[in-house]
C-alpha cells in the first residue's frame, strides 16, 4: 500500500518531469519537484505553523497555571487544556501533520536513492518513457559523484569537492532557516521571571540555540561524510532537496507570517 499510494506516484512524478523537460539534468528536476511537493504539502505546513505560533501567544498564561497549580499535576493538565480549548488551539494537531508527512519524507528519500544510477523501468507507469540521465549538475560536477573535483586551491594544494561545497551549503541554508524559525517562534513568548519557579523562557532559549547550530552540522556531516559512506551517488542530489526544502520552507514561513499572523 506504503509502495503504491505514496512511493510509485513520486517516483514517477520525479521521471515525469524530465520527460517533460528532457533538457534539464537530474539535479534540477529534483529542485522543480521539491518545489512542487512543498507546494503541494502547504496546507499542512500552514496549519501546523499557525498552530505552533497560537500556542506560544498563550505560553505566558499557561506558565502562569503551571506555576499555580504545581502541586496538583492533574488540575494543572486540566486547567492548561481548559485554556487551550478556551484559545481555540488544537496543541496535537501539529504532531498529527508531521505524522502525515513523515511518511512522504521517507518516500522522497527513497526516490532520490532509486534515481541514480539507473531507472527501475518495473515501478514507472504505462504512460511514463525512460528519459536520459543527465547527471551533470548546470555543467559543473557530476551528481553521482561527491569526490568530482570543483576546483582546486593551488597554493594550498586542496582540492574543492562537489560534496564539500554541497555539504557547507546545505549546512548554511539550515542553519539560517532555523535560526529565522526559531527567533519567530520564541518572539511571541517572553520571559517569565518569577522566584522559585523555572524560567521557560531561557530553557526554550537554550534548546533552540543547541538546534541551531547541531542541526545544521549534522545537515554537513550528512552530506559530506555519512550519506556517502554508503550511498554516493545519492549524497548529491539528497543535499540539492535538503537546500531546496529549507529555503521553500522559508519563503513559506515568511509568507504565513506576513498574511496570516498579527505581529
Amino acid at each position: 500500500m506504503y509502495n503504491e499510494i505514496i512511493f510509485r506516484p513520486l517516483y514517477n512524478g520525479l521521471i515525469g518531469i524530465m520527460n517533460l523537460l528532457p533538457w534539464v539534468d537530474v539535479g534540477i528536476a529534483v529542485i522543480i519537484f521539491t518545489v512542487i511537493v512543498k507546494v503541494i504539502l502547504y496546507p499542512l505546513s500552514k496549519s501546523a505553523l499557525l498552530t505552533q505560533v497560537r500556542m506560544k501567544e498563550i505560553e505566558p498564561e499557561a506558565t502562569k497555571i503551571r506555576s499555580q497549580y504545581a502541586n496538583d499535576k492533574q488540575l494543572q493538565a486540566q486547567k492548561v487544556m481548559e485554556l487551550y480549548k478556551l484559545k481555540k488551539v488544537k496543541p496535537f494537531s501539529g504532531i498529527l501533520l508531521l505524522i502525515i508527512q513523515l511518511p512522504i519524507l521517507f518516500a522522497l528519500i527513497s526516490v532520490f536513492y532509486k534515481i541514480i544510477p539507473t531507472i527501475d523501468t518495473t515501478l514507472l507507469y504505462d504512460f511514463i518513457s525512460v528519459p536520459v540521465l543527465k547527471t551533470m549538475f548546470l555543467g559543473i560536477f557530476d551528481l553521482t559523484r561527491p569526490d568530482s573535483p570543483v576546483f582546486y586551491v593551488l597554493f594550498l594544494g586542496f582540492k574543492v569537492t562537489s560534496g564539500l561545497i554541497l555539504g557547507l551549503a546545505t549546512g548554511f541554508v539550515q542553519f539560517f532557516q532555523l535560526k529565522y524559525s526559531l527567533a519567530s517562534q520564541t518572539q511571541a513568548s517572553a520571559p517569565q521571571k518569577k522566584s522559585g519557579v523555572p524560567d521557560m523562557a531561557n530553557i526554550a532559549s537554550s534548546m533552540n540555540t543547541q538546534m541551531k547550530y547541531f542541526v545544521p552540522i549534522l545537515a554537513f556531516a550528512s552530506i559530506y561524510w555519512i550519506i556517502p559512506a554508503t550511498f554516493p551517488g545519492a549524497s548529491s542530489i539528497i543535499a540539492l532537496y535538503w537546500m531546496t526544502s529549507s529555503l521553500v520552507t522559508l519563503l513559506q514561513e515568511l509568507y504565513i507570517r506576513k498574511k496570516h499572523i498579527r505581529v
